[in-house]
């Protein structure tokens, strides 16, 4: 399910944000997930191909996103037999705001052994929950398994689907739904009963395989935090299994008025 309006346009080797990018924080911001999204964008378009999985993506947002024309510039740091090491940088306006490292794995024989995982992921359907309230802004759509989205203590679990395309002209793929919806892990984990009180810092996403459909399914494994600094982490699945992970680490940080 995808509405019509993109987050960006492509304008000469700049990204375009409209009015969906903007963040919460700051309503002359942009967006993490966005940044991050557009990122894994750059790295999939000139980097990837059918027989590498993007195995682990790690975002550093350093500085707040001006809401302004973005653009990303990206380096090879590896290109082996086996595995591809990307370096990214994502400028908005002549102000670098944050950097990624995007590990491509080539694909390859399952072994024949066994190894311990947790038991398969028994929840239901998002077809046949409630539809939520659609995210901030439209960002994206929510279906509760269990807990409340935001706002409430204890464990929760949702689905989570795009609702929009990220760069006009560009159909969604696996990797960039996983990519632009990782930053979901920061706020799923680290709000609690008085809401979100923490601003991401970061995201490292690992995906052992890329999700199948629409919808990924998010659970938060933990959440620690001391003096102001917080971790979180979510296991991500779709409707075959899991898919990886989530982490993320934050701030404290209260809401401008």
């Amino acid at each position: 399910m995808t509405t019509t309006e993109a987050f960006f346009t492509e304008d000469g080797g700049r990204y375009l944000p409209n009015d969906v990018c903007r963040g919460p924080w700051d309503h002359d911001s942009l967006h993490g997930r966005v940044i991050a999204g557009l990122m894994a964008f750059e790295a999939e378009q000139k980097h990837g191909g059918e027989e590498w999985q993007p195995a682990r993506m790690t975002v550093d947002l350093y500085r707040m996103p001006r809401f302004l024309p973005a653009r990303v510039t990206s380096n090879v740091v590896r290109d082996g037999n086996r595995i591809r090491i990307v370096d990214l940088e994502f400028w908005g306006g002549e102000t670098s705001v944050a950097r990624s490292t995007v590990v491509f794995l080539k694909k390859g024989p399952q072994p024949d052994g066994r190894v311990w995982s947790p038991p398969p992921w028994e929840v239901p359907a998002p077809e046949t929950l409630a539809a939520n309230q659609p995210g901030r802004v439209n960002m994206w759509e929510t279906r509760a398994i269990a807990g409340a989205t935001f706002g409430t203590f204890g464990q929760k679990r949702a689905w989570v689907r795009e609702t929009r395309v990220l760069v006009e002209g560009h159909p969604l793929t696996p990797f960039l739904r996983a990519a632009g919806s990782a930053d979901f892990a920061s706020p799923y984990a680290n709000s609690g009963d008085h809401g979100l009180e923490w601003v991401n810092c970061d995201i490292t996403l690992y995906l052992h395989r890329l999700p199948a459909g629409e919808w990924i399914g998010y659970e938060v494994a933990s959440h620690h935090s001391a003096d102001g600094v917080a971790v979180g982490e979510c296991t991500l699945y779709d409707g075959n299994g899991a898919i990886g992970t989530s982490t993320v680490c934050a701030l404290a940080q209260k809401r401008r008025s």
